[in-house]
């Protein structure tokens, strides 16, 4: 027993060494971001980062003990501690790990050469980095950026959603942009928030997408082991009960990777053209049954 314990605490261990890592490798990733590809374009991200970004621009020559690193690490602080209280102490202790690697980081890149002067191309790589450095930090249990913490508390009280709080946050963000830099710039910087957007949507997702399908067809055996025969995908039979005719049917449930979509079509078309068929995205698909089929 005393040997299970131990092996236990290893593992969860390691777990947490190997979270730390990759929240410090996002961290590193975001920072050459910032200070590679859009501070000497002037282009900003969304954010407590593209506020900082712009008070840091203000900042320079006036303040001198002023600079990005210590705002986000300021300005973020107080999200932090409402992230402790909604999200709990993990949550805040990888949060801060990940905001003061990147204020390091950045800092200690001032010195480099900037990777391009060309704004479109600053836009687009520096998205994509920002948000592959990013989603790594959210998808190991930390964050960047406490605009969303904020949007989970002020939505509590005020009739909008997270996702609406957090656009009309970053469009005076990138209006304040425009008059600190300009409308051209301002553009560039909205490029950037898209792409680094949907980026960090893909590394939080993982490139793996699947698709949970819904089968109602009186066929349900035949589809069944033909998805098994097929697909080589097991599926999981749902008792249901038609709300019109109140007839009992069985439901099939499966999931598969996007790429066997098309082909479950068919072989669902092919035994039964009249089944109901829903496909549904998938956040993640965990399991030892489940592996998917791209190598």
């Amino acid at each position: 027993m005393t040997q299970i314990k131990k092996q236990h605490k290893k593992e969860k261990t390691s777990h947490v060494i190997y979270r730390f890592i990759m929240i410090a490798i996002g961290a590193v990733l975001a920072a050459v971001s910032i200070e590679l590809f859009l501070v000497p374009n002037n282009i900003i991200d969304g954010g407590i980062i593209g506020i900082s970004l712009i008070l840091d621009y203000l900042a320079q020559n006036t303040i001198p003990f002023v600079n990005f690193g210590v705002l986000v690490i300021l300005l973020n602080l107080p999200f932090m501690y409402f992230g402790y209280k909604q999200i709990g102490k993990t949550f805040m202790i990888s949060s801060i790990f990940g905001i003061v690697g990147l204020a390091v980081v950045e800092s200690f890149l001032h010195h480099f050469h900037p990777f391009t002067s060309q704004p479109v191309l600053a836009a687009v790589f520096g998205g994509l980095i920002l948000g592959v450095g990013v989603g790594l930090v959210i998808r190991h249990g930390g964050a960047m950026d406490g605009t969303e913490i904020l949007g989970i508390l002020l939505t509590k009280k005020l009739p909008f959603s997270v996702g609406e709080f957090v656009m009309f946050f970053n469009i005076f963000i990138f209006g304040w942009a425009a008059f600190v830099f300009g409308p051209e710039q301002a553009m560039y910087s909205v490029m950037t928030y898209y792409i680094a957007f949907k980026t960090i949507d893909t590394i939080i997702q993982g490139l793996d997408e699947t698709k949970a399908i819904i089968i109602v067809s009186d066929q349900f055996e035949e589809i069944s082991d033909a998805i098994l025969q097929r697909l080589g995908r097991g599926t999981t039979k749902l008792k249901g009960k038609g709300g019109y005719t109140d007839e009992e049917k069985d439901v099939i449930y499966a999931v598969v990777t996007r790429l066997e979509v098309t082909k479950l079509k068919a072989i669902i078309h092919e035994i039964d053209p009249q089944a109901f068929i829903t496909i549904m995205n998938t956040q993640e698909t965990k399991g030892a049954r489940f592996k998917s089929a791209i190598h």
